[in-house]
Parts: structure tokens; sequence; C-alpha cells
């Protein structure tokens, strides 16, 4: 059971990332550098929570990593099939930013936080 309520919460995300993945491309504003910097944003966000769950999943930073460039890679693939939407290497590696964040956060802040915070989140990471 553990397994499955580690790697499904995984499974989910890269599930929700997928469906967005599928619609076609909408617009937040009339300027082109707000949509660009509102959506990359987004893939920062989207990369680094998957980036946590995955993480919590392997227990091992470089697996977790690896595996979030994969499918960042393979979303970008995905997206070039997808009518209004492009896939581009630009993306990956605004994805694998999130991803860094999200590493150095757990590495680096993580052990300067608050201590109920810290055990708090030791105890979801379960690390």
């Amino acid at each position: 059971m553990k397994i499955v309520r580690l790697w499904g919460s995984v499974f989910v995300w890269m599930g929700v990332i997928f469906f967005f993945s599928t619609r076609q491309r909408i617009v937040v504003s009339n300027q082109d550098a707000v949509n660009f910097l509102f959506f990359k944003t987004l893939h920062v966000l989207e990369y680094a929570l998957l980036y946590i769950l995955t993480f919590r999943a392997t227990k091992n930073p470089i697996t977790s990593f690896f595996i979030v460039i994969l499918y960042a890679s393979s979303d970008e693939i995905h997206q070039l099939f997808v009518v209004t939407r492009e896939g581009t290497v630009r993306d990956v590696i605004i994805d694998s930013l999130g991803a860094c964040l999200a590493w150095i956060s757990i590495k680096k802040l993580l052990p300067k936080s608050p201590k109920k915070l810290r055990a708090w989140v030791k105890t979801w990471l379960a690390i």
C-alpha cells in the first residue's frame, strides 16, 4: 500500500500535467510578455511539485531529477501533436528549473526552516 500511496500521487500529478498539455493554447492577457511569464511560472511550479512527489517516492534526488526531466521531455514531444501547442527544448529547461528549485529547497532551505515546519515536511517526505 505504501508504494501505491507514494507513486500514486506521482502518477496522478503526471496525469494532471498531461491533461493540461492536451488543451489548446489559451491567453490570460493581450500582452505576450504577461502570457509568457504567467505560463512559464506555472511550468516551474508544476514541475517543482512533480519533483517533490517523485523525491518522496524515490528518496533519491538524482533519480527524481532524471524522472522529472524525462517526463518533461515526453510532455513536450506530446505537445507537438496538440493543435495550437508546440513542444520546445526551452520548456524542458524551464521545467528543469522547477525541479532544481525544489531540490535546492529540500536540500538547503529545509534544514534552516522553523522546527515544526521541518518536522512536518520530513514526516511527509519520510526522510
